[in-house]
């Protein structure tokens, strides 16, 4: 055994300690997972976005998956034509076809690669797909009476989900951002340079602050497709640090979810604000461009970094922790640590 496998040994066991079957039962399970778009060539898809829907299959026949946060880049490089168009079939249904997913449901925001396409198609795919669907309005509402046979899980550029941990009175509440229409598309650069649409964006950010602002969930998760951190190719994304990340900090945001960069990163500030990039679902990138751009102190964890292989992030909400686990392709947890709840307990308030 060479020095770097006895390295990555002793992590694994620092890190990994417990296998997930001991992790509390009560308690939500959900997968997150970006940029497994494929290629526009034949058979349309990557031998590692195979690996990464076997690995997604094998935690939920073994762990259990309520449902899959796809965080944009969903058809590489230019999304795709219309709702007819073969890439649905090619890179998605067929690839993510294990008989353990076809009925978990999967909600979606779009990455900058979906957006050069025709970003509607995506979301009227929920009207056909059994498990791309639209979450419900709120029930007993009159847009939900309305509503019900034709909404799915892509309703929108931008969403709220809200759960419930079971057997609990806690509560998950994820509010799935836009970040294209937020800061822009990157075409040929590895920086968004501003919003296309400056009144969309704006009332973008208004959703956000004034959901954030009510929000008394236990747990509140933010996903978008731009990191806010990354040491990958593409880097921190200055329109997220400057305006999305004090919000985050000022409401207690229990984590931002994100992809883009094609690996795996847990990042976690002084304060605790804490930040998954999880975006190598079609390859796992070895990039490090930007390790400089972020301090090292809060570079807790990354695939490229370790020199371990990306795969999927993989999340069991329980009334007291959240727990955050990295798989590799191989079944291997490379990486795992727990986030707190969001209430007070002196008074019980947020």
């Amino acid at each position: 055994m060479d020095r770097l496998q006895c390295v990555l040994l002793l992590f694994c066991f620092s890190t990994c300690w417990y296998p997930l079957q001991t992790l509390e039962q009560a308690a939500l399970h959900f997968a997150v997972l970006a940029d497994w778009g494929g290629l526009p060539v034949p058979p349309y898809y990557t031998p590692h976005e195979e690996a990464v829907a076997a690995e997604v299959d094998s935690l939920a026949q073994t762990e259990g998956v309520d449902f899959v946060l796809s965080l944009g880049d969903h058809f590489y490089y230019s999304g795709v034509k219309n709702l007819e168009d073969p890439r649905f079939k090619h890179t998605f249904e067929r690839v993510f076809s294990q008989p353990s997913l076809l009925h978990i449901p999967w909600y979606l925001v779009g990455g900058n690669h979906d957006h050069k396409g025709n970003i509607s198609a995506q979301m009227a795919y929920s009207d056909v797909s059994q498990r791309w669907k639209k979450p419900l309005a709120e029930p007993g509402s009159m847009w939900a009476i309305i509503c019900l046979d034709r909404l799915g899980n892509y309703p929108g550029l931008y969403y709220d989900l809200n759960f419930n941990v079971p057997h609990t009175n806690m509560s998950v509440s994820i509010l799935m951002i836009d970040t294209v229409v937020l800061c822009g598309n990157t075409y040929d650069q590895t920086q968004p340079t501003g919003p296309e649409d400056s009144r969309a964006a704006d009332r973008q950010w208004n959703w956000i602050t004034s959901k954030l602002a009510s929000s008394r969930s236990a747990y509140v998760v933010v996903a978008g497709h731009y990191p806010v951190w990354s040491i990958g190719h593409h880097g921190p994304t200055s329109c997220l640090v400057n305006r999305l990340r004090p919000l985050l900090k000022k409401y207690r945001v229990t984590v931002y979810l994100s992809g883009h960069d094609h690996n795996l990163q847990f990042i976690r500030e002084d304060d605790g604000s804490s930040y998954v990039v999880s975006g190598s679902g079609v390859v796992s990138d070895p990039d490090t461009t930007h390790k400089d751009s972020v301090p090292q102190s809060w570079q807790l964890y990354s695939s490229p970094v370790n020199h371990t292989i990306g795969g999927v992030a993989y999340f069991q909400v329980t009334e007291h922790k959240m727990t955050v686990t990295f798989m590799q392709t191989n079944g291997k947890c490379v990486y795992r640590t727990e986030l707190p709840t969001r209430i007070v307990r002196s008074n019980g308030m947020l």
